[in-house]
């Protein structure tokens, strides 16, 4: 089953459209939601959670429409935001009597277990907090209600490497259970290069490309070449170029280009940039 569907979801803003979006998280995996400031990254997310309507299309939460289903569902989705949304007065005893209230499902143990691993201080109060720790607040109460799918916007922006690296663990774990998934937008790609089965591009409110990453990065790699041999490739192949006087680089389809040219790796940051910039 997946976790998430969208078709063809369209909200108009006047000066920006979300134009037929269309997108399938499997269960038990991870999608990096990615693309550049005002792509409609968070747009999309709010649709999701059903926090604005759709001017058209369909979200589909485990097979239901999120519009019917999302007051049932919301025990089955953790969402972490990049910024806290915590009164700044609250301590953690606190946080946790008002989430026992809101989840049917809310573990007390299950809660101080994480805030302990995460070393929150107990007796603070949130806005003695770094961005870390709220962070990781966040993240604990997302994890504390059994929820089955994580959805994370910007969830690791403008943490240190090492609290990254610590979440991008405890969200690994999380999808060892086949019915578990992630959704995470986020500008770090290195991060979602290291824990993503899918990745979804979005570029002007359009889906550019989703799909599995690392098909995707066997099917995509960086050429370096002079401008005459750029002219001479299939342009099917060719699907973004910066030229400048030292020669040319393509964003290119691998099996398009003839044997004998020197193709690399192709990062997710090369594909955000090459198709947000590059000229086809």
């Amino acid at each position: 089953m997946n976790a998430i569907e969208i078709h063809d979801l369209c909200k108009d803003y006047g000066d920006f459209q979300l134009d037929h979006v269309n997108l399938a998280l499997p269960e038990g995996c991870v999608m990096g939601f990615i693309g550049e400031n005002g792509a409609g990254k968070s747009t999309t997310i709010n649709l999701i959670l059903d926090l604005i309507h759709a001017d058209s299309g369909e979200v589909l939460l485990y097979g239901e429409p999120n519009t019917s289903a999302f007051p049932a569902l919301k025990e089955d989705i953790g969402v972490v935001f990049d910024e806290s949304c915590f009164p700044e007065t609250l301590n953690l005893r606190d946080v946790n009597s008002i989430m026992k209230s809101a989840f049917k499902k809310w573990s007390s143990e299950t809660f101080f277990g994480y805030t302990k691993r995460f070393h929150l201080p107990e007796k603070k109060k949130v806005k003695e907090y770094s961005r870390g720790m709220k962070m990781k607040l966040s993240i604990a109460v997302a994890l504390s209600h059994e929820a089955r799918l994580l959805i994370l916007d910007e969830a690791t922006s403008g943490l240190d490497p090492v609290v990254r690296d610590e979440l991008l663990d405890l969200f690994f774990e999380f999808v060892q259970d086949e019915h578990h998934a992630i959704f995470i937008s986020s500008h770090i790609t290195s991060d979602l290069e290291k824990i993503c089965d899918y990745v979804t591009f979005l570029h002007h409110g359009r889906v550019v490309i989703s799909e599995e990453k690392d098909t995707l990065c066997e099917r995509l790699g960086l050429l370096k070449c002079t401008p005459e041999q750029l002219r001479e490739l299939d342009q099917d192949a060719v699907w973004g170029v910066r030229e400048s006087a030292f020669g040319a680089e393509a964003l290119v389809e691998r099996k398009k280009v003839p044997t004998g040219l020197l193709i690399e790796q192709a990062t997710l940051d090369d594909i955000i940039v090459f198709l947000s910039k590059g000229e086809k």
